[in-house]
């Protein structure tokens, strides 16, 4: 696995993992890497320091799939909180999400679908939302 640095045109930094650098540039290349913030899929690698590991013991990444369980262990973990804690919303979530910003519908933490458009004029607008991880595969029908 390997982390990149990455930025969208808009200059929002966020991170994302790759099992390889060709990973990255076939994804990139598919228009597959977008901004969390604000959904552009114009996404570029900034410089990054090498994860150096010292001699106390083995790194993290030198397990791959250890490190692929964790970080599904996390998404899974993320999305449980949420569907727990979050009320619903379904494929009215832009509209409801502003609602709330403009103080017509309660303040509530929401969920539910929208399209890359409707996120983008959400953003613009200024109306924090980001996207819920997938739901991981299940680890017992892992192949």
């Amino acid at each position: 696995m390997i982390r990149y640095a990455l930025t969208c045109a808009a200059d929002h930094p966020f991170e994302a993992w790759f099992s390889s650098s060709s990973d990255y540039d076939d994804q990139a290349a598919r228009g597959l890497v977008e901004c969390p913030f604000c959904g552009s899929r114009e996404v570029a690698k900034q410089i990054m320091a090498p994860a150096v590991t010292g001699t106390r013991g083995p790194a993290l990444s030198a397990d791959p799939a250890r490190l692929q369980s964790l970080m599904m262990q996390a998404a899974r973990e993320v999305r449980a909180h949420v569907e727990a804690n979050f009320d619903y919303v379904g494929d009215t979530f832009a509209r409801e999400a502003r609602a709330i910003h403009e103080g017509r519908s309660e303040r509530r933490e929401i969920y539910g679908e929208a399209t890359a458009e409707e996120v983008r004029a959400l953003k613009e607008d200024g109306i924090p939302c980001a996207p819920l991880p997938a739901p991981p595969p299940d680890p017992s029908k892992a192949h």
